[in-house]
């Protein structure tokens, strides 16, 4: 049976190589991709991802090749990312404190997450670009998806803001960070927006982004992780077991490589 990866993508816009990366390690190896999204409407790439004469104001370059502008092009208008999962028909949304009958609805939301069914997915993916910050970073069942791959103890990828899911996805009781003693890398402070690329289906521009996710990933991983920035060099992906995380564009490729090594061959620590 080929391995299946659940690829998570925000609706309000991806990185067309933070996808088109991940994607061609897979498909070289002929797994089962399988794309969702927080309502299911169908993702879109960000346009500035699928111009090669865009220039990336932090490093005051190109950061997509023609080759990759034309890939991810492609996969875009294609009819691969038509219909995803929904999240919202597939995951119980918490109910409020105040709801009516709130007791019995905690309950049934528990049993729902608690068991939720993930046994034909061998990892799960979550695709970077601005997008994720507006409906994936602080999204519950985002969250409930992270627990429930994390306690069938299953790989997870998350590249440059999609990192974000991973600092904010906490058991609900104790609600400590699940990064905490973790290695991990993500978007540097020092490659920040001050002006942003905007998000799909909105009419204004966001301005920089709205948290640093590098002091957030600093905070989450404590005294005996770390967060690596990896400032000038020209790839940041790191490996601590279950999470695999690619700081930003350059490193999709990479990610997607090293997902596949810690599935066939076991890795299990990489980039520190």
């Amino acid at each position: 049976m080929p391995r299946t990866i659940l690829i998570v993508l925000s609706e309000y816009g991806y990185w067309g190589e933070e996808l088109v990366g991940p994607l061609a390690a897979f498909d070289k190896r002929d797994y089962r991709s399988v794309f969702a999204t927080p309502t299911g409407k169908r993702p879109h790439a960000l346009p500035p991802s699928l111009d090669p004469g865009y220039v990336d104001p932090p490093l005051g370059r190109s950061v997509t090749t023609p080759e990759v502008a034309v890939a991810a092009r492609r996969l875009d208008e294609s009819s691969r990312l038509d219909n995803p999962i929904s999240l919202a028909e597939w995951i119980p949304e918490r109910p409020y404190n105040s709801a009516d009958g709130y007791l019995r609805k905690v309950e049934a939301y528990y049993r729902e997450v608690e068991h939720l069914d993930i046994a034909e997915y061998d990892a799960l993916v979550i695709v970077g670009g601005s997008g994720p910050i507006v409906d994936l970073a602080n999204n519950g069942r985002v969250h409930d998806l992270i627990l429930a791959f994390l306690r069938e103890d299953k790989p997870i990828l998350a590249e440059c803001y999609g990192i974000a899911c991973l600092a904010f996805a906490r058991d609900w009781e104790d609600r400590k960070s699940i990064l905490w003693g973790k290695h991990v890398t993500g978007h540097c402070k020092e490659y920040d927006y001050k002006d942003g690329t905007g998000f799909l289906g909105v009419d204004f521009n966001m301005g920089p982004p709205p948290y640093p996710l590098e002091y957030i990933l600093r905070d989450a991983t404590g005294p005996d992780g770390r967060y690596h920035g990896n400032v000038g060099k020209e790839t940041s992906v790191i490996v601590d077991y279950p999470f695999v995380t690619g700081r930003s564009t350059p490193d999709s490729y990479l990610s997607g490589e090293k997902l596949a090594e810690v599935l066939e061959s076991g890795l299990r620590r990489y980039g520190w």
